[in-house]
């Protein structure tokens, strides 16, 4: 045998690291829960306020802190794994995640509710970034590590579904509290197998963690994203404008601070590679145009068709099947095609597919629901899977937990994004629904702020003019969310456009990194 023929086997046994795809295993379970975790609350929140009783801005603020902290953290994490090492700051986040879901389960004030939940979006903004780090450090060989990504991605994409699902049969057994503790089983199996099966990474030198700027980051994160929800939820007011001026503020001088500092958080100059800045704006584009519509298609589901809340989880499966199916060939179809024809492709299916739904009335039938349920997990699958490989690929080994942070970052600021242009776009028609007669006004008022709070209110009324309320109401919300499709899929359709362009000449890496 020659040298250079033990020098190569030597390297691929070196690339092709022994356990790695149980390692994967290990990890996803973590990307899973994150994301069951995001969604299983929306159901519990009825039977929280019930035993809780939180006023209507403690109830606001338990459903919102979390993202709040894990948007404002997730550069700082991304960057501190970088540093310390991404499997130290995985298992000390999973470790923490497990024991303060105990916290939220067992929460007897809403003061406690909204800390508990704060303190696992502190350590829910540790996993993400050093999950998809990880993997880029597990897995040299570029066609092995497509394929890791897309089951990332897939699990990701599963989670988000199955967490109502999940949710709904728990509620229907359990008390709300339940919906916490399934958290400690699987961050147990995080950490006891993670232990002896993730290798450990981190940039060799790395330079000190900037206190200054993990300040910025944080004020300049939460300050956005909650100007963007109060906007959505209360149109222009002063405490929203402060709070975006002070955010844009925070965000200008973090980026200036990037560029001076020797070792930054940040490494702005990635945002120079064309690949990796178009496929970040396409993952904040594309969660933009999907994440509202997704919001208030499952109280589509409950609230205008009457589904129970496990009915409504299995409606939305096919989005899950088509994502996990798209993600786990995704790298495959971008090598025998190109990533722009991949990724262009997949968001102009989901755009078509919103811009179906923009027909849809009370009686649509479930097929035609499915079916472009279908199409967007597809098409968001393959989107999803291909730019976060372009992004992985376009930086250095060292910096893999920064740039894993910047991709989840533009999907949080992407959600928030989302869900309050076209949940003001929803909010704005709805409210504009005229009352039938015979309503009293207090009702009237309850009514027009939510569709769950025109059903509710109905309770009280005499049953025809019960029916007539809610008929009225569950209209005026059909014709939002028609409108907020028509919104979403022309976002989808130009980013798909935009994506064309930006990625031009962009290729995923074939064969064995050296």
């Amino acid at each position: 045998m020659t040298t250079s023929t033990l020098k190569s086997a030597g390297h691929t046994e070196g690339v092709r690291r022994p356990g790695r795809w149980l390692a994967l295993s290990v990890l996803v379970l973590a990307v899973l829960l994150v994301a069951v975790d995001a969604t299983v609350l929306g159901l519990a929140t009825p039977f929280l306020s019930e035993d809780l009783k939180p006023s209507g801005t403690q109830l606001l603020w338990i459903g919102d802190v979390y993202s709040f902290v894990i948007a404002g953290l997730l550069v700082s994490m991304g960057s501190l794994g970088d540093r310390i090492g991404r499997k130290k700051l995985l298992l000390i986040g999973a470790t923490a995640f497990g024991a303060v879901s105990v916290l939220n389960a067992y929460a007897t004030s809403p003061e406690m509710m909204i800390v508990a939940r704060a303190l696992l979006g502190v350590a829910g903004a540790t996993l993400m970034p050093s999950t998809l780090a990880l993997i880029r450090n597990l897995f040299h060989d570029p066609r092995e590590r497509s394929l890791a990504i897309g089951i990332w991605g897939a699990m990701a994409s599963a989670g988000a579904a199955v967490g109502p699902v999940v949710g709904g049969f728990l509620l229907e057994h359990f008390w709300w509290g339940s919906v916490f503790l399934i958290n400690l089983p699987v961050m147990a199996v995080l950490v006891l197998v993670g232990i002896k099966l993730i290798p450990e990474s981190k940039n060799p030198a790395p330079g000190p963690w900037d206190l200054p700027s993990v300040a910025l980051s944080l004020v300049g994160m939460i300050g956005i994203v909650y100007a963007i929800k109060e906007l959505a939820s209360h149109g222009p007011a002063l405490d929203a404008a402060a709070a975006a001026l002070i955010g844009i503020a925070a965000l200008t001088w973090f980026v200036r601070r990037q560029l001076t500092l020797p070792a930054p958080l940040l490494d702005m100059r990635l945002f120079r590679h064309r690949g990796f800045s178009g496929a970040v704006l396409a993952d904040l584009l594309t969660i933009l145009g999907l994440s509202g519509l997704v919001f208030f298609l499952s109280q589509f589901f409950q609230l205008v068709q009457g589904r129970h809340p496990l009915e409504a989880g299995l409606a939305e499966l096919p989005a899950a099947v088509g994502a996990v199916t798209a993600g786990l060939i995704a790298g495959l179809v971008a090598r025998r095609f190109s990533v722009r024809s991949v990724v262009a492709g997949g968001l102009a299916a989901v755009g078509l597919a919103l811009a179906v739904l923009t027909t849809i009335d009370q009686h649509t039938d479930y097929p035609l629901l499915g079916a472009a349920l279908l199409v967007v997990g597809v098409g968001a699958g393959f989107a999803f899977t291909v730019t976060a490989d372009v992004i992985l690929s376009s930086v250095p080994k060292e910096q893999a937990g920064s740039a894993s942070a910047v991709s989840e970052t533009a999907y949080e600021l992407g959600a928030a994004l989302g869900i309050a242009v076209l949940g003001s776009i929803v909010t704005g028609v709805y409210r504009g629904f005229a009352t039938p007669a015979g309503v009293p006004s207090d009702t009237a008022s309850a009514a027009h702020e939510s569709l769950g709070g025109a059903v509710e209110a109905s309770g009280a009324l005499a049953p025809e003019t019960a029916t007539a309320l809610v008929s009225a109401a569950q209209e005026a919300f059909v014709d939002g969310l028609r409108i907020a499709a028509g919104v979403g899929a022309a976002v989808l359709l130009a980013t798909a456009v935009a994506a064309w362009f930006l990625l031009k000449g962009q290729k995923l890496e074939d064969g064995v990194e050296h």
